[in-house]
């Protein structure tokens, strides 16, 4: 695979950070993967193995965790939307609050929304999604198609977030149901949060299946606000004994607001650019997710868009369907196990040639597909 590796030598932009193993946290509800396992057409995305990623990066084995099919889009959002808003109405319900259909409203780079929109349009509520600019009008059509009232904003996500918040708060039949918290908003997105669990439970099921109970060494995890990064890390920080793998979170350059804040020692905003990965482009860390990404972490990284469309298309040729965002974990673990100063962080993140790399893609193709000439558009 190295062969289409970018070959401009740069320093890469990484932080490793010591002591994140031993930091212990809460686990996340047991029910939800049960909700999850109850909901129809429900079943576990594929963890495939790639023996060519293995020997190109020098470990024993690496997997990916393929979430091109999820609950029937290229996407793992569902998992979250649908815990989500199964908990807002459950507890509308038990408030004795009127019966008839809610407005759920949400801003999104994509997968995000289209989760929130199929998941009321299957349960008989409404959708009003707010896209940012820079989100392909695909993207946003399929949004659409899933019948929710779609407001396109001249703006980047975190204007998009505000408006929705605005909007939600405008209409006393609406609730919003946002994957980023902030100061007085935390109850639902730590929701959307715990339904991410199901995807790393399956993890863990999916190696003692395939002969390694004990789990991975490392985990790969794409991140925008950092609210998956933060199902990762309750899920691995929170056993009370045996082996903690390292968990690496990968940015775009262009939106790299954890890894900035993660140098500084406190959650900050960055301005974000363009990127074909939109579904990153956030320019602030989630306010609940911060204190677990900043304590749990071993590592931070940001990638070029080259380096996602390379690992996109080498992803594609070994039978993985992965759309910029989801290669951006193999992107990451590229540019932190080589180059310069690679067998120092591989040293530090206890890495040999028997460790056992999980890759979290995140997208299929389908959510960000192909265009030409081999360049990638668009994002989440």
């Amino acid at each position: 695979m190295t062969e289409n590796a970018p070959s401009s030598p740069r320093t890469p932009q990484c932080l490793v950070r010591p002591g994140a193993r031993t930091w212990r946290c809460a686990p996340p509800p047991a029910e939800v993967r049960d909700f999850h396992a109850a909901l129809s057409g429900h079943s576990p995305t594929p963890l495939t193995e790639l023996p060519a990623l293995a020997a190109e990066l020098g470990v024993g084995r690496v997997l990916v965790k393929d979430e091109s099919s999820r609950l029937g889009l290229p996407a793992f959002k569902a998992l979250g939307a649908s815990w989500a808003v199964h908990r807002v109405l459950a507890e509308r319900a038990a408030s004795g609050e009127e019966p008839g259909p809610v407005t759920l409203v949400t801003a999104t780079d994509g997968n995000h929304g289209r989760a929130v929109a199929r998941t009321a349009r299957l349960l008989g509520q409404r959708a009003h999604v707010f896209v940012p600019q820079g989100v392909r009008p695909r993207a946003v059509a399929a949004i659409a198609a899933e019948r929710a009232t779609v407001t396109e904003v001249a703006g980047a996500y975190d204007e998009a977030v505000r408006l929705a918040a605005e909007a939600a708060a405008a209409r006393p039949d609406a609730v919003l149901v946002q994957d980023t918290a902030w100061a007085g908003y935390e109850r639902i997105p730590g929701w959307i949060v715990e339904g991410y669990s199901t995807l790393c439970a399956e993890i863990d099921e999916q190696l003692t299946e395939g002969g390694h109970a004990t789990g991975p060494d490392l985990v790969a995890v794409p991140v925008g606000v950092g609210s998956l990064a933060q199902a990762v890390v309750t899920h691995y920080r929170s056993r009370p004994s045996g082996r903690s793998p390292a968990l690496l979170s990968v940015e775009p350059e262009a939106a790299a607001c954890v890894l900035e804040s993660l140098g500084l020692g406190e959650p900050v905003s960055v301005s974000t650019g363009e990127t074909t990965m939109a579904g990153l482009n956030c320019g602030t860390p989630s306010s609940i997710a911060w204190p677990f990404l900043r304590d749990g972490l071993d590592a931070s990284v940001a990638v070029t868009d080259p380096d996602s469309a390379v690992a996109a298309d080498d992803l594609a040729a070994l039978g993985v369907s992965s759309g910029p965002c989801g290669a951006a974990s193999l992107a990451g673990v590229r540019v932190v196990l080589g180059g310069a100063g690679g067998e120092e962080r591989r040293s530090a993140l206890r890495l040999d040639a028997s460790s056992v790399v999980v890759l979290l893609s995140t997208e299929g193709t389908a959510a960000n597909p192909r265009g030409t000439g081999g360049h990638r558009t668009g994002g989440e």
